[in-house]
C-alpha cells in the first residue's frame, strides 16, 4: 500500500524545456525515493489541468513515462494517479500495466478512475459519454483487467466492452495492487469495496475524510467484504519551503512561466498547504489523524526543485509516525 507517495503533476519548469524535462522528472523520481516515498505517481492526462496550467502546457503518456522511470529507480512502486479509463481498451491497459510491472521487477499498481477532463476527449477524440456511461464502463474494464492480471481468461459481452477468452501472458511478476481515485460516495467507494485494494481521495477537503471512509465503510459492509483490507490515502497539493519567504518565491517563480497574476497567486497560496516545515507538518498530521492510512503529496509549485522533495520526505514521514 502508500504509505508516503509523491505525485509529479507538472512539467513546466523554470528554465527547462524540451528534452530536459524529463531528465527534471527522473531527478524528482529519484529524490522521492531517497527522501522516503515509497510510490512514484505521474497523471494520466495529455492537457495540463485547470487550476494547474494552460491546455498547452507539457504532459507526457504516463506509462511510457513511468516505464523509463522504472529504470531509474530501484525501489518506489510506480503507478497513474490515477488512468483515465476511458483512455485505453482494457485488455490494453492490462497488457500495458503487465509491461510496467515487468520492466519494473514487480513495482506497479493499477491506479485507475472513471475520467472526467472534457476537453481532453473532445479534442483528441475520446468518447466522453455521460457521467452514468463513463462509471459502467469503469465496473466493465475492471471486470476485464481484474481476472487478466490474475493469469485467468475472460469473456465479457458487456454494454461497452466485449472480450472473448481474453488473456495476458506473460503474467505480471507481482501481485499489483489495484487503487481506485476519486472520492464519490455513492459509486465510486462503492467500487472500492468491491474491487480495489486501495482508495485515493483525490478530491475534497479534510474535514470531509471522516464522511468518505464511514461510505466507504458502510459499502463494505453491505458487500460482506473486510473494511480492513482496503487502504486509504489523500491527495494533498503541498508547496514547502525552509522559510516562509521561500515558499513565496517558489510559487512567484512558477507564476511567472506559467503567466499567472497576483490574483491567481493569492488563490494558489490558499489551495495548497502552504508554507514553512512546521505549518506544512501541523496540517499533513491532521489528515493523517483524520483515520486514512497514508498520504500521497505533489509539489506543483517547486517540485523542480529536488531539495523541496528532500524537506517534504523529512516532514511527511514525520506526520505519518505521528499520527493518532
Amino acid at each position: 500500500m502508500t504509505r508516503l507517495g509523491y505525485q509529479i503533476p507538472n512539467f513546466t519548469i523554470p528554465g527547462v524545456t524540451g528534452s530536459a524535462i524529463f531528465q527534471n522528472v527522473v531527478d524528482q523520481a529519484k529524490a522521492a525515493e531517497a527522501a522516503g516515498f515509497d510510490r512514484v505517481f505521474v497523471m494520466d492526462h495529455f492537457y495540463q489541468l485547470p487550476g494547474l496550467g494552460a491546455p498547452s502546457e507539457p504532459m507526457f503518456e504516463c506509462y511510457s513515462l513511468l516505464s523509463a522511470l522504472a529504470q531509474h529507480t530501484s525501489t518506489v512502486r510506480l503507478s497513474a494517479l490515477v488512468t483515465g479509463n476511458t483512455y485505453r481498451h482494457p485488455t490494453l491497459l492490462a497488457k500495458t500495466i503487465t509491461a510496467l510491472d515487468i520492466v519494473s521487477n514487480g513495482r506497479a499498481t493499477l491506479g485507475i478512475g472513471a475520467g472526467w477532463f472534457e476537453l481532453e476527449h473532445k479534442s483528441l477524440g475520446f468518447e466522453f459519454g455521460t457521467f452514468t456511461d463513463r462509471f459502467e464502463k469503469l465496473e466493465e474494464a475492471l471486470q476485464i483487467v481484474l481476472p487478466m492480471l490474475r493469469g485467468e481468461k475472460v469473456t465479457l459481452e458487456g454494454k461497452h466492452y466485449q472480450v472473448v477468452d481474453a488473456m495476458n501472458s506473460p503474467s505480471p511478476v507481482s501481485r499489483i495492487p489495484i487503487m481506485i481515485g476519486g472520492s464519490g460516495e455513492r459509486k465510486t467507494l462503492r467500487m472500492v469495496a468491491q474491487y480495489a485494494d486501495e482508495s485515493n481521495l483525490s478530491s475534497g477537503s479534510i474535514d470531509e475524510i471522516p464522511r468518505k471512509l464511514d461510505a466507504l465503510a458502510a459499502h463494505c459492509e453491505r458487500l460482506g467484504r473486510d473494511r480492513s483490507e482496503i487502504k486509504v490515502t489523500k491527495l494533498q497539493m503541498v508547496c514547502i519551503a525552509p522559510t516562509m519567504e521561500e515558499a513565496d518565491a517558489d510559487v512567484r517563480s512558477i507564476a511567472a512561466v506559467k503567466g499567472w497574476n497576483n490574483e491567481v497567486i493569492e488563490m494558489m497560496k490558499h489551495v495548497l498547504i502552504y508554507g514553512d516545515a512546521d505549518t506544512v507538518g501541523e496540517k499533513l498530521l491532521a489528515a493523517m489523524n483524520t483515520g486514512i492510512d497514508g498520504l500521497t503529496i505533489n509539489l506543483a509549485a517547486n517540485g523542480h526543485n529536488t531539495d523541496r522533495i528532500g524537506l517534504l520526505g523529512e516532514v511527511a514521514l514525520k506526520a505519518t509516525q505521528s499520527a493518532a
